[in-house]
């Protein structure tokens, strides 16, 4: 990779050293967001019965088989540079099994981890096309995670429930049930991208690498029109900007997707890469896999509600500061609320008793303060 000439439209730049995680742990770039999402998703009720039958009947031979016959697997024959990249995120990581990857004919830019028993790793040609070389080696990185963390199995199971909930639409009590659990899914699915992002900064070592992919993504191939701190800026504008109607039409925007908002994948990950325990994992100091079995759940898990608790209180989102507000016990909690949903506040009809004295309770006839006029529009 130090010839510096061009092949298949991408230009190899000189290796650089790149340091290594000898028996690094899946824990030391999970977001807590991703672990506790995923402990969610496994007490949801029915989820282990549709696991382990899914498990005994997804067809994970003719999955291999499909890509086999139907894609271009990497190698030192066919994308070799790719396979470069894929055998030295994974010696970067300490994944001792290098997992086949294969280049899917498709427009549209996307990469995935999937497989039951053994990860498989599918980059599309728009993915291959779009990035440069520093740019895809943070994806392969990023898939590569997924392996490490073990995120390819319910990959899987989200892929097959969400066809699976298409043809069973027509039954109503059985497309509930397995749209609450595709909707856990997706849940923990969009909070595992964060920890793979992390996992993509660890194997490339480039930031501004992983945040110009981040922008292709979103805005095509065409870096000379954007700029990064501009959007970074977007992903602040996202979070703080409107009332709390903005904050529910944020959930709702985001819950049938199965990737997070790609502003607010950069925040995160520019975050991360800024923090303490970003700089002590770089200086080797990380917890290994040969500590994985001496971990415990409840730890995890109060590790991950502390980072919840953190970020609610550090947010600029209107609907999270009234979460922080209600936790602290803040009074007036149904005046911020009327004032949070200003919209709906100022197109209701103006009382007709306005010119007279206020008094201290409201006329037996009016509704209490504290509710909010209904929104007909």
């Amino acid at each position: 990779m130090s010839d510096g000439h061009q092949q298949n439209g991408h230009e190899h730049v000189p290796s650089r050293q790149r340091r290594r995680f000898p028996g690094i742990s899946s824990r030391a770039y999970e977001h807590p967001a991703d672990r506790s999402a995923l402990v969610a998703l496994r007490k949801l009720s029915g989820f282990d019965t549709i696991f382990k039958a899914l498990s005994a009947l997804l067809p994970e031979r003719s999955l291999r088989l499909l890509f086999l016959s139907d894609s271009v697997r990497v190698s030192d024959e066919q994308f070799a540079h790719l396979n470069d990249m894929l055998r030295d995120a994974c010696y970067i990581l300490d994944l001792e099994k290098v997992p086949p990857m294969y280049v899917n004919q498709d427009p549209q830019p996307n990469a995935m981890c999937i497989g039951l028993d053994e990860p498989i790793i599918v980059v599309t040609t728009g993915l291959v096309e779009l990035l440069d070389e520093e740019e895809m080696r943070a994806v392969v990185g990023h898939e590569v995670g997924h392996a490490l963390s073990g995120h390819s199995v319910y990959r899987t199971i989200l892929l097959f429930l969400t066809g699976l909930a298409l043809r069973v639409a027509w039954i109503p009590l059985g497309n509930l049930a397995i749209m609450a659990i595709v909707t856990a899914l997706r849940e923990w699915f969009r909070k595992s991208e964060l920890s793979a992002d992390r996992a993509g900064l660890l194997v490339g070592q480039d930031l501004k690498a992983s945040m110009r992919g981040l922008m292709k993504i979103a805005g095509g191939n065409h870096l000379h029109e954007m700029n990064v701190d501009a959007f970074l800026k977007q992903a602040e504008e996202y979070e703080a900007g409107g009332d709390l109607r903005d904050s529910v039409l944020k959930i709702l925007n985001v819950l049938p997707r199965s990737h997070p908002f790609t502003t607010v994948r950069a925040a995160e990950l520019k975050k991360w890469s800024e923090s303490r325990d970003f700089q002590r994992l770089m200086d080797g100091h990380y917890p290994r896999r040969s500590e994985d079995k001496d971990t415990s759940v409840t730890d995890s898990f109060r590790e991950s509600a502390a980072s919840y608790a953190t970020n609610v209180k550090g947010s600029k989102d209107p609907l999270m500061k009234l979460v922080s507000d209600i936790a602290g016990g803040a009074g007036d909690l149904g005046g911020r609320v009327r004032r949070g949903f200003g919209g709906f506040a100022s197109s209701a009809p103006k009382d007709q008793s306005a010119d007279q004295p206020p008094t201290d309770q409201p006329p037996s006839d009016q509704p209490p303060t504290d509710t909010p006029p209904r929104d007909d529009d």
